[in-house]
């Protein structure tokens, strides 16, 4: 299409790409991704390829350099409140994430639920099905009741924020007094950007040690186990998510046990939230990208001049 051609994609939540991504790769000078586990993907993955004229087979690969260069949001200055968002209990998880198959969000209800029963803990769910008008609402209020009508007397809360929040609502939830800590226990994350941007603010982080998520969290998080496994049926995307692709499924006694330790051990996190804000602070602030993102284009750029 011009001189220099370079692609900038999230990748894949999996394990690796569909073959037409190395072809159309390899159409570009640079690829730009926002995390290493974006980066593994593209290389790590190999397809058959044939010959149409001998009917012979090798393998094909990605032969294009691939750069990770990060991403963020804007930072609100100041947070905003959220009218009407008054949690019913003192100590709340959050998670913000879409309700489809990726974010394993029935799994992270029914967990949450089945471990907190009988205490006065809640969780609030930011999250929709495919958008935010009313009919939406509708759709997502009844999956989350069919979820929870298998626990009719629980004493923990689970609490629905749906809609568009501006940043500086965000930032009002995650800064909230009764917010303690955020939750992901998805399937994989070309980046994770709600995750970042709680993190971002201080807020302790339950999460898989897989995608790219481990980017930004450094380590310091707490880590519940994981398994990699084929994705389910329902989750192929021909062209995008493979049928024989894999993605991470969180260890439910381990998420559970991660819960409680959080719950139980809250100080001992909130120590460890503020040295990952500040590694953030440092290495992914916008000036720190904006370079980044300028060098690897003009790296390109100068290579074609030579």
């Amino acid at each position: 299409i011009c001189p220099i051609n370079i692609g900038y994609t999230a990748g894949i939540e999996t394990d690796r790409v569909a073959p037409q991504w190395l072809q159309k790769g390899n159409d570009m000078d640079k690829i730009l991704v926002v995390s290493n586990h974006a980066k593994n993907t593209y290389v790590n993955t190999v397809a058959e390829a044939r010959n149409n004229q001998t009917g012979e087979t090798f393998p094909y690969k990605l032969e294009t350099p691939v750069e990770v260069v990060w991403e963020n949001t804007p930072l609100a200055e100041s947070k905003e409140n959220i009218t009407g968002f008054t949690p019913k209990h003192d100590f709340n998880f959050l998670c913000v994430s879409q309700m489809g198959p990726r974010k394993n969000l029935e799994n992270t209800i029914k967990w949450f639920v089945e471990e907190f029963i009988d205490q006065e803990v809640g969780l609030v769910i930011k999250t929709n099905t495919k958008g935010n008008s009313r009919i939406d609402l509708e759709h997502t209020e009844n999956a989350l009741k069919a979820i929870l009508a298998a626990y009719p007397d629980r004493k923990c809360s689970v609490s629905l924020l749906h809609g568009d929040l501006s940043e500086g609502q965000m930032r009002g939830l995650y800064e909230h007094d009764k917010i303690k800590a955020m939750i992901n226990i998805s399937h994989g994350e070309g980046f994770g950007l709600p995750l970042f941007e709680a993190a971002r603010l201080g807020l302790p982080i339950v999460s898989i040690g897989w995608s790219g998520q481990t980017d930004f969290l450094n380590d310091k998080f707490l880590k519940v186990n994981y398994e990699l496994k084929p994705v389910q049926r329902h989750a192929v995307w021909q062209g995008v998510i493979e049928a024989d692709s894999q993605w991470a499924y969180a260890d439910q006694g381990s998420y559970k046990m991660a819960l409680r330790m959080m719950f139980k051990k809250y100080d001992d996190f909130t120590e460890q939230a503020k040295e990952l804000q500040s590694h953030i602070d440092q290495n992914f602030n916008n000036k720190v990208l904006f370079e980044r993102f300028c060098k690897m284009i003009n790296e390109e750029d100068k290579n074609a001049d030579m």
